[in-house]
């Protein structure tokens, strides 16, 4: 079977192999979010959690590698909230440059202080220190006393990002985790002026400083407060302020499938993962719910809720990816168009160059036309013509056709190119089929199981 070309200016690329293929070089969040799509539903990235002290930023990771022999593909830090700790946000930094350049995912969470307490403890600081309703409503109203006191705590953050910028390091940042319960004082908001309200704001700041190499993983706990899993959207902050829906198992262990369900509907076909676990899912666990992107096991949980075998089974699988198992490809931005080429050597392509909603994508002899230019973005979409390459009324069923139609992050417009050669619609589960490998021009083509048939292989633009 002939594998996809992955071009080097393709974002959708992504080598797995056994051989070490480190991610030495810069990178940007959309490289990130690509692999991750790509992963999605036939691997998982291993990660551990490092907390507290921050002058030892990496205990848990070392912890981990002792164990299993590997090092985990993701490594987890966090921004701290104690005056020691704070002191320590450069050691911390440096260590995620490290696991970058060594090969490793940069994950960082942040147990803030109430925006008007510079330094705290957890209890009573972090945990047990509610806002009253009309402190909320302070907090999200731009130029008040805490609005601007919560924007000055992000300032100090600001420089540790900077750096990573700087070099190149993409960050998996989730802030203000867990927010649909109410143990921290960012938490237990549901509605458009609860926690997803604040959310945006931190979205925003950040951006406005120039943090373009952020990729924003929103998070729920599995609780059954605030209508469980079925009032998880109500914290959902939109698709424009989310690259990653994460869920942390607390206290129902392994997901249940209606927290499964959940996270995956309100994500609109973007990656999943599960920020935090204490036992490390099974291999057979991340096989019954495929679409985890990374788990991140919390630091000493490593060891108190795992036995050594648990833990070299789950990091042995072949679904689960470690450190030197997969690389982020270096670079960004758009690539430029480019023919994608099937079957009979022939190009998909835009029925008549036609840009109306519903024109017909097909099969046809390559031209050179800007019907058959098709860009990769790095947002999961193929563009050509200024539109999108897009599942026919977010059908899920073999045979639906494939059109064009105006962009709209909908799950019925994702595309993951899959080792094999493949493009996966993660929506439907299934692939860009040509309907019985005719190369006849004018094919229309359609979604269909995957299957061994040579009609199935796609090369994207170089």
């Amino acid at each position: 079977m002939k594998p996809l070309k992955l071009g080097a200016a393709a974002l959708l690329a992504v080598a797995l192999s056994a051989a070490p293929a480190f991610a030495t070089g810069p990178s940007t969040r959309d490289n990130v979010i690509a692999f991750l799509r790509q992963i999605t539903g036939n691997h998982t990235v291993s990660g551990v959690h490092n907390k507290e002290p921050l002058s030892n930023p990496s205990q848990y990771t070392a912890q981990a590698h002792a164990i299993t022999g590997k090092w985990p593909g993701l490594w987890g830090g966090e921004l701290g909230f104690t005056s020691t700790d704070i002191a320590n946000r450069q050691t911390m930094v440096s260590q995620a440059r490290t696991e970058w350049a060594n090969g490793s995912l940069v994950n960082l969470t942040w147990h803030m202080c109430r925006p008007d307490v510079a330094t705290c403890q957890f209890d009573g600081g972090v945990n047990g220190s509610r806002l009253s309703d009309s402190e909320w409503s302070q907090l999200i109203t731009n130029g008040t006393t805490l609005n601007n006191d919560y924007k000055a705590k992000l300032d100090t953050a600001v420089p540790y990002f900077q750096q990573l910028k700087d070099a190149g390091v993409p960050v998996l940042f989730r802030p203000l985790h867990e927010m649909n319960e109410g143990w921290a004082w960012w938490g237990g908001r549901p509605g458009a002026n609860g926690s997803a309200k604040l959310f945006q704001i931190t979205h925003d700041y950040l951006l406005s400083k120039g943090l373009t190499n952020i990729v924003w993983v929103w998070n729920v706990k599995d609780t059954d407060a605030n209508n469980g899993s079925a009032g998880a959207a109500g914290f959902y902050p939109g698709d424009n302020y989310v690259d990653v829906a994460s869920l942390d198992p607390w206290d129902h262990g392994f997901p249940t499938s209606d927290w499964y369900q959940a996270i995956v509907n309100v994500s609109h076909g973007k990656p999943v993962s599960l920020a935090e676990v204490g036992t490390v899912p099974s291999p057979s666990q991340l096989a019954a719910q495929p679409n985890w992107t990374w788990f991140m096991i919390w630091s000493d949980y490593l060891t108190s809720a795992n036995s050594p075998g648990g833990l070299q089974a789950t990091f042995s699988s072949a679904r689960v990816l470690s450190q030197g198992q997969f690389t982020i490809p270096a670079g960004g931005g758009t690539p430029g168009g480019g023919q994608i080429t099937g079957v009979g050597g022939k190009c998909v392509d835009v029925a008549g160059s036609q840009t109306a909603n519903g024109t017909a994508v097909q099969l046809y002899t390559c031209n050179g036309s800007s019907a058959q230019s098709w860009t990769v973005p790095g947002d999961g979409s193929l563009r050509a013509l200024g539109k999108c390459m897009d599942v026919t009324g977010q059908g899920t069923a073999n045979g639906t056709k494939i059109q064009l139609w105006d962009c709209n992050g909908s799950g019925a417009q994702q595309w993951v190119a899959q080792s094999d050669g493949r493009l996966k619609n993660p929506q439907s589960g299934r692939v860009l089929d040509v309907p019985g490998g005719s190369t006849t021009d004018g094919t229309q083509l359609q979604i269909w199981d995957a299957n061994g048939n040579a009609w199935q292989l796609w090369h994207l633009p170089a």
